[in-house]
């Protein structure tokens, strides 16, 4: 860094460049995106571009795939992910399988049935909202045998917890408004891969349809990024005492969190992660009424939708109808940098308001 040059990267605020260099238009380049999207590359291993929302990347992967494409994914994914392959299935974009992303023998299977049509395994892991472990390495791989593309939702452990290139994955997807920019204060997604093939149609994809990021955007979450390794380490250290604990209290009938024992993907999670992350899911014992009485009643977690910023947020999932097919009174909660006792002393009297 030169002498007197500014710490942080600046926001370039224009539309429009002087003909005769690199740049042509604001909406094909940026350098604040490009800040961000070097340090975003770095971390997962890989060249990364940023994208206006977490669904802009997820589409423009998508529309990577031909007509008829076979697209094999979670059952228990991000609904945003399940709507828009509902779209498209429905007007004959594509086809549809269904899985549960735990089941790796079922998982290979579709991809089996998938593979004459130049598809695409969309994995997340864990899952949103139920936490879900995938055996990554042996998808990925069993996948491209199949002739698959595999894109792998990174959005819930963060590179630093695992890195899918690395696993084989050809694209990783990011929501950067959740744990990469960690406040709660922008929407933005990002997509990172290591074909040039791929990054070039890909960018084709986002400047086409139009999925730019913001300038303002990529600064602040090229200021989140800097903080996440720290963020990441308090929030996930309370997740794993908040899930220890709530397995004791009387009115939840189960926690799911992949750094319990009783985590059905404990042992694969201590394999493939270097971390549980910063997600509980929990069911009640009183169900859906049970979940909403809670969620009225918290008072220093915020009941509100979203995950990955700094305060903790909690939310009954099943009330969405894109969501109808989770348990009632399943709540998930995003555990912030909160001190871990008042989250606890917070949860402690809004499981009594529901119990």
């Amino acid at each position: 860094m030169a002498p007197g040059a500014p710490v942080n990267e600046p926001v370039v605020l224009t539309s429009t460049y002087h003909a005769g260099g690199d740049a042509t238009y604001g909406r094909d380049a940026n350098a604040t995106w490009e800040a961000f999207e070097a340090a975003l590359g770095a971390l997962e291993g890989g060249s990364a571009l940023a994208f206006a929302s977490g669904m802009g990347a997820i589409a423009s992967v998508v529309e990577t795939l031909p007509v008829g494409a076979c697209v094999v994914a979670p059952v228990d994914a991000y609904q945003g992910v399940r709507l828009l392959l509902g779209d498209l299935a429905a007007f004959g974009r594509l086809a549809v399988r269904s899985v549960d992303v735990a089941d790796t023998d079922a998982v290979l299977v579709a991809c089996a049935d998938a593979g004459a049509s130049s598809g695409l395994l969309w994995l997340e892991s864990p899952t949103n909202p139920m936490l879900a472990i995938a055996d990554l390495p042996a998808l990925i791989a069993g996948a491209h045998r199949h002739g698959l593309l595999v894109a792998v939702d990174n959005t819930m452990a963060t590179p630093l917890l695992q890195r899918p290139l690395d696993l084989g994955a050809d694209v990783v997807v990011h929501s950067v408004t959740k744990l990469l920019a960690g406040h709660s204060d922008l929407v933005l997604g990002a997509a990172v891969v290591r074909d040039p093939a791929l990054l070039t149609a890909l960018t084709r994809q986002r400047s086409l349809h139009g999925a730019v990021p913001g300038p303002l955007e990529t600064f602040l979450a090229l200021r989140g990024l800097r903080t996440l390794a720290v963020r990441l380490e308090r929030a996930q250290g309370n997740a794993g005492e908040l899930a220890r604990r709530l397995v004791s209290d009387a009115a939840v009938a189960w926690v799911r969190y992949p750094g319990l024992e009783s985590h059905p993907g404990h042992s694969l999670a201590l394999r493939q992660m270097r971390g549980f992350g910063t997600m509980i899911a929990f069911q009640m014992r009183g169900g859906g009424p049970a979940a909403d009485a809670v969620c009225d009643a918290v008072r220093l977690i915020v009941h509100g939708t979203s995950l990955g910023g700094v305060e903790s947020l909690i939310e009954h999932r099943s009330r969405y109808p894109a969501e109808a097919h989770l348990p009632p009174g399943v709540l998930r909660l995003s555990v912030g940098i909160e001190h871990v006792d008042d989250l606890w002393a917070d949860l402690q009297q809004a499981l009594a308001a529901g119990g």
